[in-house]
C-alpha cells in the first residue's frame, strides 16, 4: 500500500475486511490456542503467545506506517524496551540519550546493568559526544527525540551515520511524535520503538508497546523474544490500537494546532520560564525539527519557580487533568519530578535539568481557546 498517502494508510494498512465474514473491523481473536491441522501443521497460528491473528494485523499496520519490515507488539512500552535489549549479552555496551524517560533509566540501571551490560548516558544532541562514547563493544545507540520532558532533539540521520560507520545499530523512541510526524527509519534508524499507550492508541484506555525493525534479522530476533519472554500485547489491546490509528492523522492535526497555540501563549507569559517546544522559532533546535519532522506535535514543558507554585498551578486547572501519560484526546498536565521522573534520584534529575517547578503538558484536541483560558486562570493562582 506504499503508493497511498498517509491518511489512507492509517485507515487501511493491515485493516482489510475479514475474509470469512466481510467484517470491516478486524476481529478480536480471544483464543489462547488454535486447532492444528496435523502433527506439526497449523493454519498459521498454534498458540497466542507465538502469534495471534488480531496482533498480526496490528503489527502489519504499524510496520507499514513506519516504513519498516516487521512490527512486534508488546504488553507495554517498557516491555518493548526490554525486548529491544533482550538479545544483548554481558560485556555489551549501550549508548543512550541522557535526557530520556526515567522508566527507561530505571530498567537499564536497575535490571539490564545487572546482566553485565554497560549503559552510558550521553547528550545525543551533541554529535561529538556520541562519537566519543562509542566503543568496540557498543552494540546499540538508543535515542529519544524529542526527549521527555525537556524536548531535546537528536539529529537522527547524523547519529545513524556515526553509528553505522562503526557497525552499530540505532534505535529511536518515536512515542512523542508518532509516525504521523516523524519516521526515523526513513532517516536511517534501524529500529523504532513506541509506547502505543500514547498517540497510537490515542484514547487513554489501553497499554502497549511496539518495536518496528528494518531488516529480516530484526523480525527473527523480536519474534523469538516475543515467544520466549512472552510479554505480548493482548488481542483486545491490539484492537484498541488498530481503532486508534485509523484516526491518527486527523487527531494529530488537531493536537498540533492546539499545541502551537498553547506554546505561543506560554511563550509570552511572565510567570513561565524555560518553555521547551521545538515548534517555536525561538527554540534552539527549531531548524532541526523542521528538517527531520513533519510537524511539531503537542508535547511541551516549562518551569515555574518552585514545587509549591507547580502544585498550586496543577490544583487550579479545570480542563487539563493532573495525570501521568500523554497522547490521549484529553489534555494532561503533570509534575515531572514526581511522575515521569519520580523513579530516579534528585541528583539524576538535576543532571538532566529537571527541577521541582517543571510542568509537562500533553495538549489534547479540545477547543484551543478553552485550553488557553484554563492555563491562564491556573497561572493566575501562582
Amino acid at each position: 500500500m506504499s503508493q497511498y498517502k498517509y491518511s489512507t494508510l492509517a485507515v487501511h494498512a493491515g485493516q482489510h475486511p475479514d475474509p470469512l465474514t466481510g467484517a470491516v473491523n478486524v476481529p478480536v481473536y480471544l483464543s489462547s490456542t488454535f486447532e492444528l491441522t496435523g502433527i506439526g501443521a497449523d493454519r498459521g497460528w498454534d498458540y497466542s503467545r507465538a502469534g495471534n491473528p488480531t496482533r498480526d494485523r496490528l503489527e502489519a499496520a504499524l510496520a507499514t506506517l513506519e516504513g519498516g519490515a516487521s512490527g512486534h507488539a508488546f504488553t507495554t512500552g517498557m516491555a518493548a524496551i526490554a525486548g529491544l535489549v533482550a538479545m544483548l549479552r554481558a560485556g555489551d555496551h549501550i549508548v543512550c540519550s541522557r535526557d530520556v524517560y526515567a522508566g527507561t533509566v530505571r530498567l537499564f540501571d536497575q535490571i539490564v546493568s545487572g546482566y553485565g551490560i554497560v549503559i552510558e548516558y550521553v547528550d545525543t544532541s551533541d554529535l561529538a559526544a556520541v562519537e566519543k562514547a562509542l566503543k568496540p563493544n557498543t552494540k546499540l545507540v538508543h535515542i529519544e527525540t524529542p526527549s521527555n520532558p525537556l524536548m531535546v532533539l537528536t539529529d537522527i540521520a547524523a547519529v545513524c551515520k556515526i553509528a553505522h560507520a562503526r557497525g552499530i545499530e540505532v534505535s529511536c523512541d518515536n512515542t512523542f511524535l508518532s509516525p504521523a510526524l516523524q519516521r526515523p527509519l526513513e532517516l536511517g534508524a534501524d529500529i523504532v520503538m513506541h509506547s502505543t499507550t500514547k498517540y497510537l492508541n490515542g484514547h487513554s484506555d489501553g497499554l502497549g508497546g511496539v518495536l518496528i525493525g528494518s531488516k529480516p534479522e530484526h523480525k527473527e530476533r523480536f519474534l523469538f523474544v516475543q515467544k520466549a519472554a512472552g510479554a505480548v500485547m493482548s488481542p483486545f489491546e491490539c484492537f484498541l490500537v488498530l481503532r486508534g490509528i485509523k484516526t491518527l492523522p486527523v487527531r494529530i492535526r488537531q493536537h498540533e494546532e492546539n499545541g502551537r497555540a498553547v506554546a505561543e501563549f506560554l511563550s509570552t507569559h511572565p510567570k513561565v520560564s524555560k518553555l521547551a517546544y521545538p515548534g517555536l522559532k525561538s527554540h534552539a533546535q527549531y531548524h532541526l525539527a523542521v528538517k527531520q519532522q513533519q510537524g511539531f506535535g503537542s508535547m511541551m514543558s516549562f518551569e515555574l519557580k518552585s514545587r509549591d507554585e507547580a502544585a498550586r498551578f496543577l490544583t487550579a486547572l479545570r480542563i487539563f487533568l493532573n495525570a501521568e501519560s500523554l497522547g490521549g484526546v484529553e489534555s494532561l498536565a503533570s509534575h515531572s519530578a514526581t511522575t515521569t521522573h519520580g523513579s530516579v534520584s534528585e541528583e539524576v534529575r538535576r543532571k538532566m535539568g529537571i527541577n521541582e517547578g517543571r510542568i509537562r503538558l500533553s495538549v489534547g484536541i479540545e477547543d484551543k481557546e478553552d485550553l488557553i483560558a484554563d492555563l491562564d486562570q491556573a497561572l493566575a493562582t501562582v
